[in-house]
């Protein structure tokens, strides 16, 4: 598993034995000509759920973002995402104006955790680097690649919260792996899929306000 193209290429990612489903190199292709194509990664901050390897995040790192949150439950998975962050920050390539962090905790407690106002969640929580329930800006780019076993409720009960809280900005473009094999979710109110693509058996949602 490596990283594609930017200022990153080839460099290896360490995946875990088990428990990701790391996005296919296909996939990672067409989805960031596509956000590229529209001008929707260059100095982006990114939030990556269900992180896994990390591989769609440092992708949007390597190709010009400038700040990402992952956000990953598995202990193995989110310890050697901390490692991969470790060695980027080595490269004589990493921007030192970079922020990337790992966050140890469920997608769905970290959306939920930001369901209240920014300002109040900022007076109730301190600002440490390792606190999974601070209030973050609202984020241009959000990845949600859940594991295919996810089930469509699930997944529309993950963008109802994420939509209604402080995670998101009035220009946020979500994008959502799916299996093709599973049902479409149903969009947040407010909301639409902009385009709906396929990478192989990976259906990709690009999901922006209307």
């Amino acid at each position: 598993m490596r990283i594609v193209s930017g200022r990153y290429k080839g460099f290896q990612l360490t995946v875990p034995k088990s428990g990701t489903r790391p996005t296919t190199d296909r996939a990672k292709e067409g989805i960031f000509s596509h956000l590229e194509s529209y001008g929707q990664v260059q100095e982006a901050q990114v939030l990556d759920l269900f992180a896994g390897t990390g591989a769609l995040g440092i992708e949007a790192l390597s190709r010009g973002a400038s700040g990402l949150v992952s956000v990953e439950s598995a202990g193995q998975a989110g310890s050697l995402l901390r490692n991969t962050f470790s060695r980027l920050r080595k490269l004589s390539s990493w921007d030192g104006e970079t922020s990337a962090r790992t966050v140890q905790t469920q997608a769905e407690k970290f959306v939920r955790s930001h369901g209240q106002r920014a300002d109040t969640a900022s007076q109730s929580h301190p600002q440490t680097s390792e606190n999974p329930d601070i209030a973050e800006p609202g984020f241009d780019l959000i990845f949600i690649d859940p594991p295919y076993a996810y089930s469509t409720e699930e997944c529309e009960q993950l963008l109802q919260e994420l939509a209604a809280g402080t995670l998101v900005n009035a220009a946020t473009i979500i994008v959502l792996e799916r299996s093709d094999r599973t049902a479409d979710p149903t969009i947040p109110t407010g909301w639409n899929a902009t385009q709906i693509k396929n990478y192989g058996e990976t259906k990709v949602f690009y999901i922006e306000h209307d």
